[in-house]
């Protein structure tokens, strides 16, 4: 019996790891939604995909078409504080108490199927089914990895609205090496009939997107990163005001097409005052500000980097970093461009079942590399709770945690008692 989220995540770690679990295919997951009576089709779908700002746009666009009065669904990964993240209704993780009720009555319908997804598959299920039993107006469905292959990928209405956010080189081991095989991945979800919403972006992103919107009967929005007056007064950082206006196209239409009211400017204010956690989030300790964002690559690093520099100038800042290991070149280029930004560095390290079991860079190799770059300041503390604690302790007024959401996994929780 799964009662409490201690019992979930005992439960969940039964699905890390089976053999034959760990290919990226949609076989498990179209075998088991079919047995589940494909309750993702029972739904009005918002699905994001892209490298950088579809968690934040998925959060925004939830915000706005909720505040309008509809009923929304959110799924999200990973998730941050607690696992029923990935289960939103209206903006709200389902209570512990519903969640590990419904996701107990839920894996016991997995199992009568015999079929054995894996952990992001059994989530992702979970939260088509839950959506559809609860009737709600709209789910906004993250991709997790990629998009044509993605779990997530298994709806086949027209209606469904594609999102796609700013990309770049990520995931190149299983995405492909180059900016357009990221693309084609992520381009995967758009199917025969949907709207597809983008900014503009470098020409060889576009072409795929334009491409595989022609195959499929798509009608593609595009839209550019214009400065824009109302979203500057929201106050929201560079990179969100960006997330926020697609966001906002997304809805418009959405809503538009569904013969509903109009967003008005009180409803987007509103939603612009959404944290989305781990996504610079600001706190305020004695006498220090301190800020924790899970960006893991060097395209995140950069328009985190930009929006600290517009909103906090020329401060000097102390970081705490640690990467998921696997990947050189991500976690180098992201430390290429933290480093011009902080005046020292705290590495640790860290360890996450998310998903997938998961181990950090190991803390030795990024002060190896740091130093063969001329960056010398930094203190190894592999226990990420004593790294906060010494954090804490710098001079700087400003204090970063950065370079992976399973870091803040270990930290956010930390900082609810100082």
């Amino acid at each position: 019996m799964i009662r409490t989220f201690a019992d979930a995540h005992r439960v969940l770690h039964s699905f890390y790891n089976i053999p034959g679990t760990n290919t990226y295919t949609l076989d498990r997951m179209q075998a088991l939604m079919e047995y589940l009576g494909n309750p993702q089709d029972k739904l009005c779908i918002v699905h994001v995909a892209g490298t950088s700002g579809k968690t934040s746009t998925s959060y925004y666009v939830a915000g706005l078409l909720c505040a309008t009065g509809a009923s929304v669904g959110l799924t999200v990964s990973p998730h941050v504080d607690e696992v029923n993240e990935r289960v939103q209704i209206n903006g709200i993780p389902l209570p512990e108490v519903v969640f590990c009720k419904d996701l107990n009555d839920f894996i016991d319908v997995v199992h009568d199927s015999g079929i054995t997804p894996s952990y992001f598959e059994l989530l992702t299920a979970f939260a088509y089914w839950e959506f559809a039993r609860q009737g709600l107006d709209y789910a906004v469905m993250e991709v997790g990895l990629g998009g044509l292959l993605d779990a997530t990928n298994v709806v086949s209405r027209k209606d469904k609205v594609c999102v796609i956010t700013d990309l770049g080189l990520d995931h190149v081991d299983i995405l492909g090496k180059t900016l357009p095989e990221i693309t084609k991945q992520k381009a995967g979800i758009i199917t025969e009939g949907n709207h597809v919403f983008i900014h503009k972006q470098d020409l060889e992103v576009m072409h795929v997107i334009e491409e595989v919107c022609r195959q499929n009967s798509a009608v593609l929005h595009t839209y550019s990163s214009d400065k824009d007056d109302f979203l500057a007064e929201l106050r929201l950082p560079l990179f969100q005001q960006r997330n926020m206006h697609l966001a906002i196209q997304v809805a418009a239409y959405v809503l538009d097409r569904d013969k509903q009211s109009k967003l008005t400017r009180e409803q987007i204010r509103g939603v612009a005052s959404i944290q989305v956690p781990a996504r610079m989030e600001i706190f305020k300790l004695v006498g220090k500000t301190l800020i924790i964002d899970g960006s893991h690559n060097s395209q995140k690093l950069r328009a985190l980097t930009n929006s600290i520099s517009s909103e906090f100038h020329n401060q000097s800042i102390y970081a705490l970093v640690a990467f998921v290991s696997g990947d050189d070149q991500r976690w180098q280029t992201g430390l290429d461009v933290l480093m011009y930004l902080v005046d020292g560095l705290i590495v640790t390290s860290f360890t996450s079942n998310q998903d997938f079991p998961k181990q950090s860079v190991d803390p030795d190799k990024i002060v190896e590399y740091c130093h063969k770059q001329g960056f010398t300041n930094l203190v190894v503390e592999k226990e990420p709770e004593k790294a906060f604690g010494l954090l804490t302790k710098q001079s700087q007024d400003l204090l970063l945690v950065t370079g992976s959401f399973y870091l803040l996994n270990h930290i956010r929780p930390l900082i609810k008692v100082i």
